[in-house]
C-alpha cells in the first residue's frame, strides 16, 4: 500500500513524540511492505511564531489531500494571550472542521501491568473496556455568536450550544455500528433534563437505537456518567456524547489508565483523512528533556493505519509491542520509571521486529 501522511508536531513535547511514530510507521512500512510518505507543516503556536495564524490554508490543503494527519499537541502559555481568533487551539478546531471529522474516538483500557498506576482501586479496574465517541464540530465550541460584549455598561460573554438532528444522528450511528463490534452496549450522555440540546439529543439518540435491537440502548446524564466512570468504569462500552461533555469526560476516564500519555484518540468523518493525536497537552514544562511518554502517540499510529488505510494486522502489531513493553516495566516517569522517550520508542520497535521476524 501507498499512503501520504501529513505530519504536524504541534508544540511543546509534541515534535519529540511525533518523531517516534513516524519511526513506527516507516518500520512497519519496510516489515510489511508498504511505502509511507510523510510531509510535516508547523501547526498551533508554531505556525502563530512562523505565520502569524495557527494553521495556514497551505497545511489545511495538505491535510485535507492526504491518506491521514497525525498530531502531536499545541498550545501553551507563550499563546494564551493573543486573540482568541489565532489562538493554538483554534487552528485544532479549524484543522477538524476542514477536515470534515465528526467523531472522535478514544479507547480506554487500562493496561494490566500499570494497574498501580491508577487512583482506582485494582478491583474496580477489572474488565474496564470503553470506547468514548465524542461528537467534534458541534455544540458549544462551533455555535453562533460567541462573543463577549458590554450591556448597559456590563460586560456579557455568550456562548451559543446548538445541534441538528442529522449531527447528532451520524455520530450515535457510529457508536452503536461500532457496538456491535464490541461488547453491543451504547451509552448515550446528555443533560437533558436542562438543555433543550440534550433533549434533542436523547430524541434523536432513542430513534436510533431502534435500528440496532441488538445493541443494549441506555440515557445517562453527564454528572451521573462522571461519577458511574469512578465507581463502576466497566460498566460501560460504548460511550457517546456531545463535543463539550466528551472532552471533559474523556479526560476523567483517561486517569483510569493512570496517565495521560497512554491514550490515543482518532477523529473521523465520512471517508475523508482521519486526524489521529494522543489526547494529552503539550506539556511545555517537560518539552525538550526526553522524558515525554509516546504510548500515547505511537497507539494514534495504530489508530492510523486501522481506521484510514485499513491495516488492521499492522496496528495490532503496533498495540502488542506496546503492550510487551509496558510489561517489561519500560516507563517513561509519568508512570513512575526512569526510561526517555526514545528508550520507550526504541523498546516498541524492537517488540515489532522481533514479533514481525517470528510469523
Amino acid at each position: 500500500m501507498k499512503a501520504h501522511i501529513v505530519v504536524l508536531p504541534g508544540d511543546g513535547i509534541g515534535p519529540e513524540i511525533t518523531r517516534e511514530a513516524v519511526k513506527v510507521l516507516n518500520t512497519i512500512a519496510a516489515l510489511y511492505g508498504h511505502t509511507f510518505t510523510f510531509t510535516e507543516y508547523a501547526f498551533g503556536g508554531a505556525s502563530i511564531d512562523a505565520y502569524g495564524v495557527p494553521a495556514t490554508d497551505e497545511m489545511l490543503k495538505a491535510c485535507a489531500s492526504s491518506s491521514a494527519v497525525l498530531l502531536g499537541a499545541v498550545g501553551g502559555p507563550k499563546w494564551d494571550n493573543v486573540k482568541p481568533e489565532i489562538r493554538a487551539e483554534t487552528g485544532l478546531l479549524a484543522l477538524r472542521k476542514h477536515l470534515g471529522v465528526f467523531a472522535n474516538l478514544r479507547p480506554v483500557a487500562p493496561h494490566p501491568s500499570l494497574t498501580e498506576a491508577s487512583p482506582l482501586k485494582s478491583e474496580l479496574l477489572a474488565g474496564v473496556d470503553m470506547l468514548v465517541v465524542r461528537e467534534l464540530t458541534g455544540g458549544l465550541y462551533f455555535g453562533k455568536p460567541k462573543e463577549t460584549r458590554m450591556v448597559k455598561g456590563v460586560e456579557h460573554a455568550v456562548d451559543t450550544l446548538a445541534y441538528s438532528a442529522p449531527e447528532v444522528e451520524r455520530v450515535v450511528r457510529l457508536a452503536f455500528t461500532l457496538a456491535r463490534n464490541r461488547k453491543r452496549k451504547v451509552t448515550s450522555v446528555d443533560k437533558a433534563n436542562v438543555l433543550e440540546s440534550s433533549r434533542l439529543w436523547r430524541k434523536v439518540a432513542g430513534q436510533v437505537a431502534l435500528e440496532f435491537p441488538d445493541v443494549a440502548f441506555e440515557n445517562m446524564l453527564v454528572d451521573s456518567t462522571a461519577m458511574r466512570l469512578v465507581t463502576s468504569p466497566a460498566s460501560f462500552d460504548v460511550v457517546v456524547t456531545e463535543n463539550m461533555f466528551g472532552d471533559i469526560l474523556t479526560d476523567e476516564a483517561a486517569v483510569i489508565a493512570g496517565s495521560l500519555g497512554l491514550l490515543p484518540s482518532a477523529s473521523i468523518g465520512a471517508g475523508g483523512p482521519g486526524l489521529y493525536e494522543p489526547i494529552h497537552g503539550s506539556a511545555p514544562d517537560i518539552a525538550g528533556k526526553g522524558i515525554a511518554n509516546p504510548v500515547g502517540t505511537i497507539l494514534s499510529a495504530a489508530l492510523l493505519l486501522r481506521h484510514s488505510l485499513g491495516l488492521e494486522a499492522e496496528a495490532g502489531c503496533i498495540e502488542d509491542a506496546v503492550h510487551v513493553t509496558l510489561d517489561e516495566g519500560i516507563l517513561t516517569p509519568d508512570l513512575g520509571g526512569k526510561a526517555t522517550t526514545r528508550d520507550v520508542a526504541d523498546s516498541i520497535l524492537a517488540a515489532i521486529q522481533k514479533s514481525v521476524a517470528q510469523v
